[in-house]
């Protein structure tokens, strides 16, 4: 199969990929913006691949493709995905395709990076009110035009800003998300957490707001918290209430940090898998730091994760699947196959599809859309809208710690880094976690958001695993030889005291702070 299409977490690199069905099926191009011979001449040069091939069709950077009205010096980059200008298919797309885009993800070692996404609330200074869409809108253009930002619109209306491979977005309840760039080392994606919060300190201060890092908004009810103009998000409101009891407040009121991370082949994927999954409770409880709702305490350590509990069980969880035996990309394709749909995006509208099945649409039943068929930013769309705690794209995203502040913002990623770029580390955690039975992960996963590092396990307490976990991430971590080790110092301070940030902050608001909510505003300000 024939890809051109925007990158994932590292672009550009052909793999070698066991599974190959048809080098001509699909390209991915800005139609809009590429004239007719162009792109003939792209397809044609991609349908001359056989499908023997040992190695996939090269996947090219839509950097190369980029469309945009041009603004002074500054672009104008129209939302994503534009969906209908953006594919041509030359043939319908198939289960195998769907199967080949997450086997494109494959890399070299060499090729590896690491991409570290964060979200944090805005909020009024004096008032310390959730920032208002227009005060988001000011922030927004004011970065574009004081640190050179392209923005990024829906229609009218500004909803991000992108820097080269960096992109900054909305969360439906006003949460500000740097996605940031894939790099190679920690160093450089903790740099880039820096220069990001430096220039939303230096635009955000001169209007009076603030930032804070903490995983579920602590102070301000449902009701109180304003909705973002973004298409997507409207129909996930109106869905969510249909299908668990917490996933407004997943939408609105929670903020993260995770880190996405490449695979070199199918079997390295389902290792990198099973390991992250089987420990993704451990990072749950060294980054919890949720523990209030609408001004007190919540009886939580980290109410973000328990949230994800009644959100969508349809699209969250351990996916105790990913065990077995058979597990590999076809067995993540049929997972996601039948993930109930949100939306299709066409003529730069969101139709609503929810509750409807992407095999239906595979074979053109799809009632809201009848006789359309999907193209693979259909698929790159429909899988973004599946939250499980560790998430299979063209890349791995590890998905359970709470946002923070900035030393944790370098932390998740080393912890992570340390235990699955390193092939004795990661080994070492396959083999501790070996004879964990499914039951044991669910009940890490359930109980670690309420007592985090004193769950009990086996014999003992998560601490003691965590303890033996961070020093294999330290481990790993020397030996890339990057001198990557200090960033892990805030999560090795939790270890070792056994107290998570969550209960640093109950601490404070039961004596310091007077059990007042308003003190956190600024002990958490980036």
């Amino acid at each position: 199969m024939a890809l051109v299409s925007k990158a994932g977490l590292s672009y550009c690199i052909p793999t070698e990929i066991s599974r190959c069905k048809s080098a001509q099926n699909v390209v991915i191009g800005m139609a809009s913006s590429i004239d007719a011979s162009k792109l003939k001449e792209t397809s044609a040069r991609f349908s001359s691949l056989s499908c023997n091939s040992s190695k996939t069709p090269q996947i090219l950077s839509s950097e190369s493709l980029s469309v945009g009205m041009k603004r002074g010096h500054r672009f104008v980059v129209a939302a994503s995905p534009p969906t209908e200008d953006a594919v041509i298919a030359t043939e319908p797309l198939t289960k195998e395709d769907l199967i080949a885009y997450l086997a494109s993800g494959c890399k070299p070692k060499e090729n590896w990076r690491i991409g570290t996404e964060h979200e944090k609330f805005g909020f009024e200074n004096g008032t310390l009110r959730p920032m208002k869409y227009e005060q988001i809108a000011e922030l927004l253009h004011g970065i574009a035009e004081r640190f050179d930002w392209d923005k990024i619109m829906e229609g009218d209306t500004i909803i991000g800003l992108k820097q080269g491979m960096q992109s900054i977005s909305l969360e439906p309840g006003g949460q500000f998300e740097l996605s940031g760039a894939p790099v190679e080392t920690l160093h450089q994606t903790c740099a880039e957490v820096n220069s990001h919060l430096y220039q939303v300190k230096a635009v955000a201060e001169e209007m009076g707001t603030g930032f804070l890092g903490i995983g579920f908004q602590p102070k301000w009810a449902l009701k109180e918290i304003p909705i973002m103009p973004k298409g997507r998000y409207d129909i996930m409101r109106n869905y969510m209430p249909k299908v668990g009891s917490l996933g407004l407040d997943m939408m609105f009121r929670t903020c993260t940090v995770q880190v996405n991370l490449d695979f070199s082949s199918e079997a390295d994927m389902i290792r990198k898998f099973r390991a992250s999954l089987a420990l993704q409770p451990i990072a749950t409880a060294l980054f919890a730091n949720s523990p209030f709702t609408d001004g007190k305490p919540n009886g939580y350590l980290s109410m973000r994760s328990h949230i994800w509990t009644d959100t969508d069980n349809n699209r969250a969880g351990m996916l105790p699947f990913v065990f077995d035996d058979t597990f590999g990309f076809e067995q993540y394709v049929d997972y996601a196959l039948d993930v109930p749909m949100y939306f299709v995006y066409r003529k730069k509208k969101y139709i609503d599809c929810t509750g409807m099945s992407f095999r239906d649409f595979l074979a053109g039943r799809l009632p809201c859309i009848p006789g359309e068929l999907p193209n693979l930013n259909d698929w790159e769309n429909h899988l973004t809208t599946i939250f499980p705690e560790v998430r299979l794209k063209r890349y791995l995203e590890m998905r359970g710690a709470d946002g923070g502040p900035w030393r944790r913002l370098c932390a998740l990623p080393a912890f992570w880094v340390g235990l699955l770029y390193d092939e004795d580390s990661l080994q070492s955690v396959l083999d501790m976690t070996a004879d964990w039975t499914s039951e044991e992960r669910q009940m890490l996963r359930n109980k670690v958001p309420r007592t985090g590092l004193k769950t009990p396990f086996r014999d003992g307490l998560l601490r003691h695993v965590a303890e033996e976990v961070l020093k294999l991430a330290k481990d790993g971590l020397e030996r890339r030889g990057f001198k990557e080790v200090a960033f892990l110092n805030a999560v090795a301070e939790v270890v070792s005291t056994g107290i998570t940030p969550a209960e640093q902050l109950l601490e404070l608001y039961h004596g310091k702070w007077g059990q007042s909510i308003d003190p956190v505003f600024e002990e958490l300000l980036y």
